[in-house]
């Protein structure tokens, strides 16, 4: 956030350098900081999505924000309640969604933006979602790097997190570094502004509603004392020793090698004592001097390494049952908090199954495998599958050449990258084939033509990490423009243990700065009729929404927006209600349909 400083006060308490958040609602009344929020969440899929009323971020304006900071100078803004959906998950059961209104949304950014200057560089370097420049790879690699020797792996879930957070734990945790009455009486309106379920209305006694923007950081800010926990009362309590005692047997092969070195023996001599060698391992196992305790966390998703007997890992696992039940009333989810031995079973994490290698002896043991699970692939090969074979997708028959390798690209492009750690990540070969006879029969559909010929007409080759690799590319030339492309495979399923994850097919010419917006919006000009009357801004879901064949058939407003590529359109209330209602809009002859 730009402006964190102006947010943050120094003082000095008992000899203390303490760091705390005054004055802050006060900040709520900067117009800059909502123009900042708009231009972070207005490509969000769900800015086009309304709540409970029909406030979409179509019609936004300076007089919105405007509006907004003018009920909060007089402390009336009331949050609207959200409107709640289902959202099925894989086990059958089903996950709420909070909906809020657009106002809502963005006066939730502003929030978010300074609680999080404020919180970030207080947060533990062991949680790892919903923060900037962190992520699931960050954490698995974390694990894969630091992890080695792991015994036990303790998996824990906490049930229903984000609906059972007490709001006098959070509020009482602000508290303690937030000295802002009505900052903190805007929060805790947030949290008991209630929802909508099937048009009833329903209060929120816990819980922070899963969809809303600030829902994360609050989340983030409330586990954080379940990671001050580990890290400073059970890392340090079960973590001693500084190596394991070596194993008496390893010993003394170890001494015969180095004595029949010291006398010349040859190679014969020594193999038999080499490869007893590696039958032993180095370290005793169960060294009672010597204990390591790991911990990593993503949103409520936590997993713990610990070296040492399962009695005591049996005992961690109910030290943090009841410091969550105890401290802030959570509970862990009995189906999901497991023990699991890591050499012999894997535990899952992040979609990720992790084990360590068991070779006594070798250079390897004990070392972090990272895998895909089996069923992962499995329930993404289905999804390009009718009745066992794979199928061509009717959905996107009418879609361009372009868009339907691009779909397919951008899908395969995710998968790969996501799991670009695992030591399998070949086994995405199967993946690729079954998506490739898909995507090749999907266009042989819309062609009225052959997988076979279609596999020709756009076989093409990529350069890869592992040289020059077969793909399927489109290419579609541009007049006086560089062309368009999109490509379906070509990817190295080699593994990439410190990749970072990016899209090499981008294209950088649609990246629209969030200071572009922002700047339209504020120069206060209709785009169309240059009016500065009622300006605000006119929102597509996506440019294919506004495809009308025949140039000639378009409306002006429509070629403007192709023209720039851009989703967003300035324009004043006459000619935003002329659009809504299929009427012609007024061009003003000295505006351009060039890019902004």
């Amino acid at each position: 956030m730009r402006n964190a400083d102006a947010i943050l006060a120094i003082t000095q308490e008992r000899g203390k350098r303490s760091l705390y958040l005054k004055d802050v609602y006060r900040q709520l009344f900067n117009p800059d900081l909502y123009l900042l929020a708009y231009g972070r969440i207005y490509r969000n899929d769900g800015a086009m999505t309304q709540g409970t009323t029909g406030e979409t971020a179509d019609g936004m304006s300076l007089q919105k924000i405007e509006g907004i900071i003018e009920l909060l100078r007089n402390e009336r803004y009331r949050w609207t309640p959200v409107r709640r959906v289902l959202i099925p998950k894989k086990n059958g059961k089903t996950r709420p969604l909070g909906i809020p209104t657009w106002s809502d949304k963005l006066l939730q950014e502003v929030m978010r933006s300074i609680l999080e200057a404020y919180y970030e560089p207080q947060f533990s370097t062991t949680s790892h979602g919903f923060r900037s420049e962190r992520g699931c790879h960050t954490a698995l690699k974390d694990i894969y790097t630091g992890w080695k020797g792991t015994r036990w792996f303790i998996e824990g879930d906490i049930k229903g997190c984000f609906d059972n957070i007490d709001h006098t734990i959070m509020l009482s945790i602000l508290r303690e570094n937030i000295h802002d009455n009505r900052f903190l009486a805007l929060v805790a309106n947030l949290l008991d502004a209630g929802y909508l379920e099937e048009w009833k209305y329903r209060p929120t006694h816990s819980g922070a509603p899963q969809g809303g923007i600030i829902s994360p950081l609050l989340a983030n800010i409330y586990l954080d004392r379940l990671d001050k926990f580990v890290e400073q009362t059970l890392i340090p309590e079960f973590t001693k020793g500084k190596v394991k005692r070596p194993l008496p047997e390893y010993t003394k092969i170890q001494s015969k090698i180095a004595w029949a070195k010291a006398k010349g023996a040859s190679g014969a001599t020594l193999k038999p004592l080499l490869k007893a060698r590696q039958t032993i391992a180095c370290a005793d196992p169960f060294d009672p001097n010597y204990r390591r305790l790991r911990y990593i966390r993503y949103a409520d998703d936590f997993i713990l390494g610990f070296d040492g007997p399962k009695a005591e890992a049996e005992s961690i696992k109910d030290r943090l049952k009841e410091f969550l039940r105890d401290n802030l009333k959570l509970e862990l989810s009995p189906e999901k908090t497991l023990i699991t031995h890591a050499k012999i079973e894997k535990a899952r994490f992040l979609g990720y199954t992790i084990s360590t290698i068991n070779n006594p002896g070798r250079p390897g043991n004990g070392k972090i495998q990272l895998r895909i699970p089996a069923q992962v692939i499995k329930d993404k090969v289905s999804r390009y599958k009718a009745k066992g074979k794979p199928a061509s997708r009717p959905e996107l028959f009418n879609d361009s050449d372009l868009s339907i390798i691009e779909l397919y690209g951008s899908e395969y492009r995710g998968y790969t990258q996501y799991y670009a750690y695992a030591q399998n990540l070949f086994w995405l070969n199967h993946l690729h084939f079954v998506m490739r006879t898909s995507l090749l029969k999907t266009l042989a559909w819309k062609h009225k033509s052959t997988v076979t010929k279609m596999a020709k007409r756009f076989k093409a080759k990529a350069v890869s990490t592992n040289g020059v690799m077969e793909c399927l590319r489109v290419i579609v030339p541009r007049e006086g423009k560089e062309p368009l492309y999109a490509r379906f495979g070509g990817i190295s399923l080699k593994t990439q243990p410190f990749a970072v994850p990016s899209d090499c097919l981008l294209d950088q010419d649609r990246m629209v700065s969030r200071s572009e917006l922002e700047a339209r919006l504020k120069a206060d000009q209709c785009e169309l009729c240059g009016s500065r009357q009622n300006v605000e801004v006119h929102h597509i879901r996506k440019l294919a929404d506004i495809t009308i064949k025949g140039r000639s058939k378009r409306p002006d407003w429509i070629k403007v927006m192709a023209a720039r590529k851009r989703k967003t359109l300035i324009v004043c209330r006459e000619c935003h209600d002329n659009i809504h209602a299929g009427r012609p809009t007024r061009i003003n002859d000295q505006q351009d349909a060039t890019p902004f």
